[in-house]
Formats: C-alpha cells, sequence, structure tokens
C-alpha cells in the first residue's frame, strides 16, 4: 500500500508517498481500504520534531473508508461498510488501515466528511464531559471558531447549555447560526462575556490557548470550573485541567454523532480536500490557519500515485 512518511524533520518537503506492506487487523479490529482521511495539526508537530523522537514515522489517525478485512471476534460490521474511526497508532494517511474504534458512517456524510469528525468531535465531547456540561449551565469557550470549538459549541447546546463563543469577528455570524453568543478576542474580555452574563459563566473551555487562563479561571469561578486542550504550561500554572486523550476518551461519541448529524443538529464543514499524494501542500494548507474547516485527504484507489523517489 501507499502511505505518508517522513524520515527526517523539517517542513513540509519531509514528507513522502512510499510502499509498505498491507496492514493487518488484530483481535477486534477492522481493515479499512481509506478513502478519506483527517490532517491535525498534530500531524505538523509531529514532523516539526515537537512531539515523537523516533524516524521514520507514519501520520494520521482518523480516517474514513470501506471495510475489507476483520479481525477475530469482530462481528458489528461487514466487509464492504461504511465506517469511521481511530487507528491505534499512526498510519491513517495511507491506502489501507487498522482501525480500533469506529462506527458506520452517517447516511447524509461522504467520506470526506466522516474522515473530519473522529478527533474533533472526541476531543469536544471528552472536554464537555470533564467539565460536567448539561442544560441549564453556561459555558464559555475560547477559540470558538475552529474545529474542536465548533464541535463543542454544537454539543454543548444539544445538551441544553447556553454557549458564549470567543471568536475573531469574522466568524461570529456563524457562531450565531450555531446557537451561541459571540464574543471578540483581546483586552476586555472579561467586560465582555460579563456584559452577557453578569454573575460569569459556569465552566470555560480553553481551545486557542491563548493566554487567558486567568480570565477564564475568574468568569468561571474557580480552576477546577476550566479545561484547556491547548495551553499545557499554563495549566500547571493556574492548577487548570489539561485535557489529553491518554486521560479517558469520549470514544461513545462516535456512535452518538450520527443521530445528530441526521437531525440536522451538527455539521462538521470540510475546508478543503487534496489527494494523498499532495499531502505537502495538505499540511501548508493547514499550518497557514485561514482556512475555516477541516483538511482532509482523499485516497482514490482508480489513481495510485507512484511513491516519491
Amino acid at each position: 500500500m501507499l502511505a505518508a512518511r517522513f524520515d527526517r524533520f523539517g517542513g513540509a518537503e519531509v514528507l513522502r508517498i512510499v510502499e509498505l506492506p498491507d496492514p493487518h487487523p488484530g483481535p477486534g479490529q477492522i481493515r479499512i481500504a481509506v478513502r478519506a482521511a483527517g490532517v491535525n495539526a498534530s500531524d505538523w508537530k509531529k514532523r516539526q520534531g515537537l512531539m515523537d523522537p523516533d524516524l521514520p514515522q507514519l501520520l494520521g489517525y482518523e480516517a474514513a473508508g470501506v471495510v475489507d478485512e476483520l479481525g477475530e471476534g469482530v462481528d458489528d460490521v461487514t466487509i464492504g461498510d461504511r465506517v469511521f474511526g481511530f487507528t491505534a497508532e499512526e498510519g491513517a494517511q495511507a491506502e489501507s488501515a487498522v482501525l480500533v474504534h469506529y462506527a458506520p458512517i452517517p447516511a447524509s456524510l461522504d467520506f470526506a466528511g466522516a474522515a473530519a469528525l473522529p478527533a474533533a468531535i472526541e476531543t469536544a465531547a471528552r472536554a464537555l464531559d470533564q467539565l460536567g456540561v448539561g442544560a441549564g449551565g453556561t459555558l464559555l469557550i475560547n477559540g470558538a471558531s475552529g474545529s474542536v470549538g465548533r464541535a463543542a459549541v454544537q454539543f454543548a447546546v444539544a445538551r441544553g447549555a447556553r454557549v458564549i463563543g470567543v471568536a475573531g469577528p469574522a466568524n461570529h455570524d456563524y457562531l450565531r447560526s450555531l446557537g451561541a453568543e459571540p464574543v471578540a478576542y483581546g483586552a476586555g474580555l472579561s467586560g465582555r462575556v460579563r456584559a452577557l452574563t453578569p454573575d460569569g459563566v459556569d465552566t470555560a473551555l480553553d481551545v486557542a490557548g491563548s493566554g487567558v487562563l486567568p480570565e477564564l479561571i475568574d468568569l468561571a469561578g474557580g480552576p477546577d470550573r476550566v479545561v484547556t486542550i491547548a495551553d499545557f504550561a499554563g495549566a500547571q500554572q493556574y492548577g487548570v485541567r489539561f485535557s489529553r486523550g491518554d486521560s479517558g476518551r469520549a470514544l461513545h461519541v462516535l456512535d452518538e454523532i450520527g443521530e445528530l448529524i441526521e437531525a440536522g443538529r451538527f455539521a462538521l464543514p470540510v475546508a478543503a480536500t487534496f489527494p494523498l499524494a499532495e499531502i505537502a501542500q495538505a499540511h501548508q494548507a493547514g499550518e497557514d490557519g485561514h482556512r475555516r474547516g477541516k483538511i482532509v485527504l482523499l485516497v482514490d484507489d482508480q489513481e495510485r500515485q507512484a511513491p516519491a523517489t
């Protein structure tokens, strides 16, 4: 199979499409013929050497495709089913991938739309679970316009919470369409939030990591009511919980998202798609930070690309 890999750290130019042996699923796992794979900030952080020190490395841990091999004991899907989900390790940005957590693709979604979901919805749902967000509460989301922020807005609204979303003015109308009350970034944030809710908020989620944890703590009434997914140093400094996947994942959301999507209560846009062979361009598009929505790689078995030399 063809797969994305890098053998040294650096810019997007280090990315290669190489030929590797086909993977096979273990007990309880499935293999899919990948049709689309999500691209995340962690991909270019890994490529830059900011995460894992080992080389070489494969890329991607969320994908959508068609089941083509079942591991021992799997009886909840069959060959030919359309599914999306997570790999156990990196390697989703390839022609084949083994999934360990998966669910049927909602009927109204194509492969690209399904591949954009797993990381964003799991991260958002995990943070809301950790905060105990539910009906009647008020949640403040710093960074409400990105993929995770948008997912968190929609989940919180679906749970019956009031949502105040911090974002740039260009995204305010979009946040209103999702059911959030937008406020702008920058100096005076606390005052703008208190103009909407004088007594502050019940909980706060930091998605942007823009150095506002002290304000979020003040607005929410304590560090125990704040979760960040973006500011590890700030979390340590201020006693805020840093949400990460190894502290318990909200995998239940894979099975739950279909109902919300089919009911018209959840949508996560795909900003742009690129063929697997153009993974370098996909990274560059994601890193520039100017696209609204997720970057997705498309894999087409009818147009196999030759591996890079």
